[in-house]
């Protein structure tokens, strides 16, 4: 399948948080309840305005279509679009803090063809480039196995509170080569 990686742009922001409700209504099922995906488009999923405004978010297209999305931050917040309280703009020490990986989400027609990988290898290439040694993520259920089959190490599951809605996350982390 051939598709172009580029750097979204705020133009762009509608179209992906399209492609964000449909690709966590579609891919999530069998790993949460329609409460919990409701739950977290309203308070955690959704189009984080930094990451495009920082250039660190890119979106993957075929014939002028948006099919993926994803990117990495400089910045703490670990995830959460524009609508997630719990945000902080600080920017990250590179040799001493992880590069965030943040907000992939891929049609559901266009999985596992390769398009969240290639946005994950551009993620971790741009990080390392401005000096970042490690990368960490907060993955839904769907997305663990994806990210442990790109060399991402799992701790203990969290429990996010969305809205009362009670959301599971992994954490995992990355050690990049220098």
């Amino acid at each position: 399948m051939k598709f172009e990686i580029r750097t979204a742009t705020p133009a762009d922001r509608e179209t992906i948080q399209r492609l964000i409700a449909i690709s966590a209504r579609e891919l999530s099922r069998g790993y949460y309840s329609e409460e919990h995906i409701s739950a977290a488009l309203k308070s955690v999923y959704g189009v984080d305005s930094m990451l495009v405004e920082d250039g660190t978010y890119f979106v993957a297209e075929t014939d002028g279509t948006i099919i993926g999305c994803g990117g990495w931050s400089k910045r703490k917040t670990l995830f959460g679009g524009d609508q997630f309280s719990k945000r902080d703009a600080g920017l990250l020490d590179p040799r001493l803090e992880a590069a965030k990986i943040r907000a992939f989400f891929v049609h559901p027609t266009f999985a596992r063809h390769g398009i969240g990988r290639a946005i994950l290898d551009r993620c971790e290439a741009e990080a390392t480039r401005h000096g970042f040694i490690s990368l960490e993520l907060m993955s839904t259920l769907p997305g663990v196995e994806f990210y442990r089959a790109a060399g991402y190490v799992a701790t203990d599951p969290i429990f996010y509170d969305a809205a009362g809605v009670p959301l599971k996350f992994v954490p995992m982390k990355k050690m990049l080569l220098q």
